[in-house]
């Protein structure tokens, strides 16, 4: 299926398309910050760059976009039909990056949350809830996504 806009037009749109203070990073920091949880931004200085820094707690929250990340099995997240292998390409680098930051991040001893967009659209409290328990606590890792429920 061709695209319905010119190259131009698709081009200047994915340009817009921003890297930090995306929708999804920004309902999640406000909802933890109403719980008296206060963080750091995009600390340039780790790995990644992570969208939440909780120095006092050594961790740190990606929130990553279904479909910029290519979160599997995901209802936001499909390749696209026009281009697919630059797109298979351009995705699979994007989740190789950021299994190598979270790597690095633990071998530097952060605590390390990633938080899928599907999550925060589905189902922001418990999300938020389950984020909050993870800071609360001790376990070095937690992955929050939503779960689609099958039949």
């Amino acid at each position: 299926m061709p695209d319905v806009v010119s190259s131009e037009v698709r081009s200047r749109m994915m340009s817009g398309i921003r890297g930090k203070d995306t929708k999804p990073e920004v309902v999640l920091r406000k909802a933890l910050h109403r719980r008296g949880l206060r963080y750091k931004l995009h600390d340039r200085s780790l790995p990644g760059r992570p969208d939440l820094v909780f120095p006092s707690r050594h961790a740190v929250v990606m929130v990553n976009g279904c479909f910029w990340h290519a979160h599997e099995g995901c209802l936001y997240f499909k390749v696209p039909a026009t281009r697919p292998e630059f797109w298979r390409n351009k995705l699979t680098t994007n989740r190789e990056r950021d299994l190598r930051n979270v790597a690095l991040l633990e071998q530097a001893g952060w605590r390390v949350a990633v938080v899928w967009e599907c999550a925060t659209r589905k189902d922001l409290a418990s999300t938020v809830d389950q984020l909050e328990g993870w800071l609360r606590g001790t376990s070095q890792r937690v992955d929050v996504a939503w779960k689609q429920e099958h039949g």
